[in-house]
């Protein structure tokens, strides 16, 4: 702890000399304020080997703020990398995962500045994933003076840094990497190499490939290296997406920085990378991983069948046991559909808002096991729109434009982006026709609350943004909400409070009776639309 101390304080001085030229736009149009508070940057960064449990080994992950963004690594900034989501795929009771990556680093200044410590904490049977070199242009002797040679060749070059007087030999990006692997095996660790993240910008309709991956590659054959091309692998992904997609996983600010979606789609690249490397140092580290293989819905499929995929709260999925219990239509749609024809995965859950549906992995799930074919019908409202950022924490943002906006949640601190309530359905719906799957939206089911004689209608709210999406994506919309109600007002016409034969225990849950009549709206209002879901229906 006293040299990292010590480091910790030599970094400093040199960062303070030169406090003005390192909030310059950098080469890619980037301003990165993470010098400016540099110290508490690295005091919110664990000390290297700190995390070691035991003799366990430590994975170190080297890298720059597409790894670790913002000063404190949080979100707090909206933007995080990817070193933050790399621990859930390893066995935390087998290897500890230390993001030791800093905004504004090149190779060179990392391997510099940051770098000693990690190397006197290393031990034998210790991993380091380098990937890194967002910043090595510019200015290779003044401002922030973290330019690289390029290629993977022996040159070098002495430079004085302008502001400070500072004398130091700057090598290619292969020689300072060739550096990390040497250093890094000479304390019985083993090096693997990373390609960097993918930025959002295009070339012949394709993610531009950054040219520090095929140096990368280089290294790794001429030293026995694994190398992982995550650059391609993430790459591969965002081209299947499409610009709306591809832009929500980076931040609106740049194109080089990500958004927890992109964080979280670079670690799971990160993790799916390291277990299809055949090269033989990595047996070790692939035993100890874990969540790498894709989450699916548990659904049995046969040969010519679709499967329809509902999603939703407990108004499409409840307890569904009791014939005098509460009830979800979902449960019951197969007294509606030909399920000769056709296959039900109901995968609602009850009290989830399209956010927590989202956030919990199984929006994920769905969108996971679609297949060219399927179907997946989407409904959402009963629990959007509350609070936010406590209590349940399930709200969403009240419209249907792309609004959304950084939140501390209280209690954990912990903070998240929150969009809009049409944002969450257009995600989901653009999901769903990635996959080849046609996405089916549902407005919410009324509630029992009645005024004059009829059934409160919420058509100024929640009908109002599902049809303002249906209007921005084309997407198959079925109106259960007014199909149900003008059976409600017809029905009950006479009666203030339909509770008993209709509701069970609430203003908005169903009973069986209930729940089999939002089934029926349903497919009356689907045999309204043009689907092609409608060819399954009893």
């Amino acid at each position: 702890m006293k040299k990292y101390l010590l480091l910790l304080l030599s970094f400093l001085t040199l960062t303070a000399s030169a406090q003005a030229p390192q909030v310059m736009e950098d080469v890619n149009k980037v301003v990165d304020n993470t010098p400016d508070s540099i110290a508490k940057a690295l005091m919110a960064r664990p000390a290297p080997g700190t995390t070691r449990k035991g003799n366990q080994p430590v994975l170190f992950l080297v890298g720059n703020s597409t790894m670790r963004n913002g000063t404190l690594g949080n979100g707090n900034n909206g933007q995080w990398g990817w070193g933050y989501f790399a621990p859930n795929f390893y066995d935390e009771n087998l290897i500890a995962v230390e993001n030791q990556a800093l905004g504004g680093m090149s190779t060179r200044t990392f391997y510099t500045k940051l770098w000693p410590a990690i190397r006197e904490a290393l031990r034998p049977g210790d991993y380091v994933i380098v990937s890194i070199g967002h910043n090595d242009g510019g200015p290779i002797d003044e401002g922030r003076a973290r330019s690289v040679l390029s290629g993977v060749g022996p040159d070098s070059v002495n430079v004085t840094i302008k502001e400070t007087g500072v004398k130091e030999t700057v090598w290619t990006y292969g020689g300072y990497i060739r550096k990390y692997i040497n250093e890094t095996r000479a304390k019985g660790a083993t090096p693997i190499l990373m390609s960097l993240t993918p930025r959002n910008a295009y070339e012949n309709g394709k993610i531009i490939r950054k040219p520090q991956g095929p140096w990368l590659d280089e290294v790794g054959k001429q030293m026995n290296v694994a190398y992982i091309d995550l650059n391609e692998i993430s790459g591969a992904k965002l081209d299947s997406y499409g610009e709306w997609k591809t832009n929500y996983h980076f931040t609106s600010a740049d194109k080089i920085h990500t958004s927890k979606f992109g964080a979280e789609l670079n670690a799971r690249s990160a993790a799916e990378g390291i277990m299809a490397c055949q090269h033989p140092t990595l047996f070790p580290l692939k035993a100890m991983m874990k969540n790498v293989a894709l989450p699916m819905v548990d659904v049995k499929r046969e040969e010519g069948k679709p499967v329809v995929f509902f999603a939703g709260d407990s108004t499409v999925k409840n307890a569904d046991k009791d014939d005098d219990s509460m009830w979800g239509w979902g449960s019951v749609a197969s007294t509606v559909f030909d399920t000769t024809k056709v296959t039900l995965a109901n995968c609602a859950m009850a009290g989830r808002s399209t956010r927590t549906f989202l956030n919990e992995g199984r929006w994920e799930k769905i969108y996971n096991s679609v297949k060219p074919g399927d179907y997946v019908i989407i409904q959402f409202g009963h629990n959007d729109i509350g609070d936010i950022d406590k209590g349940k924490m399930r709200g969403v943002m009240a419209e249907s434009k792309d609004t959304c906006k950084v939140f501390c949640m209280e209690g954990s601190k912990m903070y998240e982006v929150v969009y809009s309530f049409g944002w969450y359905l257009k995600k989901f719906i653009q999901d769903v026709r990635e996959k080849g799957g046609t996405p089916i939206l549902v407005s919410l089911t009324p509630r029992n609350i009645w005024k004059d004689g009829k059934v409160e209608r919420r058509n100024d709210t929640y009908g109002k943004w599902y049809r303002e999406v249906v209007e921005e994506t084309g997407v198959e919309f079925v109106d259960v909400h007014n199909i149900t109600a003008d059976f409600l007002d017809k029905k009950y016409k006479n009666e203030a409070k339909p509770q008993k034969e209709f509701f069970k225990k609430d203003h908005t849950h169903t009973g069986k009776r209930g729940a089999l009549q939002n089934a029926k709206s349903f497919a009356k209002g689907l045999k309204q639309t043009n689907s092609s879901l409608k060819a399954y229906l009893k």
